[in-house]
């Protein structure tokens, strides 16, 4: 077997590192060469000047290496999700391949490697006859030229674009460029592979240059490098490679696709359509090309007779793995797949990975990078379980579908994305399958997103709360026909009456409970003292963009906007919720905590930004209302883990066709979506899998969140601002003595509610003689007004009258009982006060007491 890491040996070897290896080699080179120029009218003083004009360096960059994208275990081991490529290359080290590989690769390809120095003379002078006659486009190459040339073919296909109509087509001209070429052409291509060869050999070692060439060497279609090889064709390793495998796998460096074996029907066809090279022939071109590595190989002494006739008993048999590129393969971990193809999706878009598209693409599928996901595997596979169990695949082919997201709220890093669909690049026509990823946005996987309801009121509270508002002020809440809106300093009359879920009729009550209820006709009134444009400011401060690009701002604000019909990601929700649990700071989204390329150096990654986007105080506060959703009572409770960590959450409903579940601790926040992801087909009153279609979030939630609880745990939230959470009153205008009608409008249009409660003694006509609250009361609150019943007569001021004075006068008011107390019996006693009192109304019927002095 070879020596590790053996320099050049033998004679020329020695001449060349005493002498210098341009001069001899050159000499060598020209001596060989020399009659055969001379067939081409050169004459031999020319041949060295020739030689020594081409280029003498060949860079020899790293091959074509495929890319993979991992996540880490619980165990913080590396888990492979998917790999890239343009070729199919696992590179390996000296000590992974089994010695018998080189064995059989020398002895049928370069019996002499370690004896020469990079160039056979004499079998180099035979082939470039032979290339100048036409009678042969064979080489006689060492295994070193055979490196240059394969160093060659990398670097033109490397140039070819994937994306071109011509991409096959130029990676066969790479091909046909450096082996076929013949004539002029064919010495010109030899004396340059020579040269590069002597090079190579002056600058690597024996073992690293066979290393190289068995990564690097084409085995047939895309499959690269030795280990891939074994992979594919034997489903191995290289290290675990039998000797008949071995020698099968040599022998077809010689040509590749005419000797590979996963052809059933054969290689190549015959004029009578009959295939060759096949199962049907026992690749009988492959097995007599294996015949001849397996006799080389005897002769040589590397095998003995016994090992030698075991191998030729031994049918080639095919043990095909087919190699599996792209994201489809991680629907075998957790269901990854979709948060694999977010992750491709940044590569392919991020500059951090190269300044143009073509420049993404092209280091993903050629550089050999170890990507490796935020992925968190026990959340992703939790989250998969439970939306394989709760979300049917198609349910009805009506495009229903679901999608879970769950990420760090410190750090913007993505810990799962899972999907009701299984992914799919290629299966079209069942709903089952699809490749858009419905938790991110357009240019992140292709989804238009969603219309995600009331979760975007989220962004009414955070305005309400940075214009002063209290979370305990009271509005009437009540469901009516909203007009006074704006936007900046545009009055905005849309005469909006909206639709509860819940109670209809709505109420007056507290943005408080306005939000565990999830009150549309609530936040309508709330909206009604804020600005629209502001509220989808505020989303877009939050780090909001529409699924399509677009910006929540964009367009004419309008009252709807505030229940959420814009259509956004469930990912850029979750980063909203996200923000006030993580004290108002917002981070972006992360998916990749790192990546090493095929040397092994770290390169830069996109990292997350984050910044404060709301102050702390509102975030405390906002987040304060927004654990009553979580409640007992709220909207969200169904969805509560009940594992003791505290959690704030929404719940949104758009139509009848859309529902999402937003919760969150202190460290990680998880959005849920449920609906149609095409047409608006209801999903109200419909069951599956023992749900109803309509309440699947909660429970998907509920088992992202728990278990990202266990992992992650979660924190009390602050305490709410004392400002932005006081009992807030207000002046309760004052209307007795106003008529019914303008008592109501005055009470109404400072934002209280009317009750006209029984009539009240008082005088004829349409007058309020009491109000109950007076004073001060909550915004909001409902006042009783009483309006006079027509009975009441007033009492006459008799202050300072005699006795039969004031009585005449009481009685002549109509009051037909009057009775005068003690006091009044003396002679000269004068009234001093009345019960009721002077200028009161009161019933004729009612005594009237009177006291003197």
């Amino acid at each position: 077997m070879p020596t590790k890491n053996r320099t050049v040996r033998g004679a020329l070897g020695g001449v060349l590192g005493l002498v210098g290896l341009s001069a001899v080699a050159g000499l060598l080179v020209t001596a060989s060469v020399t009659p055969v120029l001379a067939m081409t009218g050169i004459a031999g003083s020319q041949a060295l000047t020739i030689f020594e004009k081409l280029p003498a360096k060949l860079d020899v960059t790293a091959p074509m290496e495929q890319s993979t994208i991992y996540a880490t275990g619980s165990d913080g081991n590396p888990i492979e999700l998917a790999s890239f490529y343009e070729q199919n290359r696992v590179p390996v080290t000296f000590e992974q391949i089994n010695p018998v590989v080189y064995d059989a690769v020398l002895s049928s390809e370069d019996k002499g490697y370690y004896s020469h120095g990079g160039v056979n003379v004499g079998a180099t002078a035979k082939a470039l006859v032979d290339n100048l006659r036409g009678t042969s486009d064979r080489g006689a190459s060492t295994i070193t030229q055979q490196y240059v040339k394969n160093v060659l073919i990398q670097e033109c296909e490397q140039k070819a674009d994937p994306a071109s109509e011509t991409y096959s087509d130029d990676l066969r001209q790479c091909w046909l460029d450096a082996t076929n070429a013949t004539g002029s052409k064919g010495i010109e291509r030899k004396l340059q592979e020579m040269r590069y060869a002597l090079q190579i050999e002056k600058e690597y070692s024996k073992n690293d240059i066979l290393l190289g060439y068995l990564n690097i060497a084409n085995f047939g279609g895309t499959v690269y490098g030795i280990e891939s090889a074994a992979n594919y064709y034997f489903s191995t390793t290289a290290a675990n490679l039998t000797i008949a495998q071995a020698a099968t796998i040599a022998g077809m460096v010689q040509n590749p696709n005419q000797y590979r074996i996963d052809m059933p029907n054969g290689t190549w066809t015959d004029d009578d359509g009959v295939g060759h090279n096949s199962e049907a022939d026992g690749y009988a071109q492959t097995l007599e090309r294996r015949h001849y590595v397996l006799g080389r190989m005897l002769t040589d002494g590397k095998i003995t007779q016994a090992q030698y006739d075991e191998a030729e008993a031994t049918p080639i048999t095919p043990a095909i793995t087919p190699p599996t590129q792209g994201c489809v393969s991680a629907n075998n971990v957790a269901r990854s797949a979709y948060f694999c193809e977010y992750v491709k999706s940044v590569v392919l878009t991020d500059p951090a990975f190269g300044d143009t598209p073509d420049a993404r693409r092209d280091l993903l599928r050629q550089g050999g990078l170890k990507i490796y996901s935020t992925m968190n595997v026990d959340i992703q596979n939790a989250g998969a379980q439970a939306m394989l169990e709760t979300v049917p695949g198609n349910y009805d082919n009506q495009y229903f579908g679901s999608a879970g997201v769950s990420l760090e709220t410190t750090t913007g890093r993505v810990l799962a994305i899972t999907q009701n669909t299984t992914f799919s690049e290629t299966i079209q026509g069942d709903q089952a399958y699809s490749s858009l990823v419905f938790a991110t946005d357009k240019e992140h996987g292709g989804s238009n997103g969603f219309s995600v309801g009331s979760t975007y009121k989220l962004f009414t509270l955070i305005d309400w709360l940075e214009e002063g508002h209290s979370v305990r002020e009271t509005l009437n809440g009540s469901n009516r026909v909203f007009q006074n809106f704006k936007c900046g300093d545009d009055r905005i009359r849309n005469n909006t009456k909206i639709q509860n879920y819940n109670n209809a009729g709505g109420y007056t009550g507290t943005v408080m409970k306005f939000t565990a209820d999830s009150l549309n006709s609530g936040y309508l009134a709330m909206a009604e003292k804020l600005d629209l444009c502001n509220i989808n400011a505020v989303a877009d401060r939050m780090g909001v963009t529409l699924s399509n690009g677009g910006k929540t701002t964009d367009g004419n604000a309008a009252p709807y906007d505030i229940l959420g019909p814009k259509y956004i990601s469930p990912l850029a929700m979750a980063g909203a919720y996200a923000t006030v649990a993580n004290n108002g700071i917002y981070c972006t989204p992360k998916s990749i905590d790192r990546v090493v390329d095929a040397a092994g150096n770290e390169l830069p990654v996109p990292e997350s930004k984050c910044s404060q986007v709301i102050s702390p105080e509102v975030a405390a506060t906002a987040a304060f209302a927004l654990q009553g959703v979580m409640n007992s009572g709220g909207t969200g409770n169904r969805a509560n883990t009940n594992d003791g960590t505290p959690l704030l959450g929404k719940t949104g409903t758009h139509e009848s066709w859309g529902t999402m579940m937003i919760e969150s601790s202190t460290k990680v926040t998880t959005a849920v979506w449920v609906g149609r992801w095409q047409g608006q087909a209801s999903i109200l009153r419909q069951r599956a899998n023992g749900f109803n279609l309509n309440e699947m979030r909660y429970s998907l939630a509920r088992t992202m969140q728990r278990t990202a609880n266990g992992i992650y745990g979660g924190d009390a939230f602050p305490q709410p601002d004392a400002n932005l959470s006081k009992q807030v009153l207000t002046d309760v205008p004052n209307v007795v003595g106003m008529d019914t009608a303008t008592a109501t409008a005055t009470l109404q249009n400072a934002d209280f509610q009317v009750v006209v409660g029984p009539a009240v003694d008082g005088p004829a006509g349409d007058v309020i003689m009491a109000q109950d609250p007076a004073g001060q009361a909550p915004s909001g609150a409902t006042v009783t007004i009483s309006p006079s019943n027509g009975q009441g007569v007033t009492v006459p001021d008799v202050t300072g009258q005699p006795k039969a004075a004031g009585f005449a006068a009481l009685t002549g008011a109509g009051f037909s009982t009057v009775d005068f107390d003690n006091s009044c019996n003396p002679g000269n006693a004068v009234v001093s006060s009345t019960n009721p009192a002077a200028n009161t109304a009161a019933n004729r019927a009612t005594p009237i007491t009177v006291s003197c002095q």
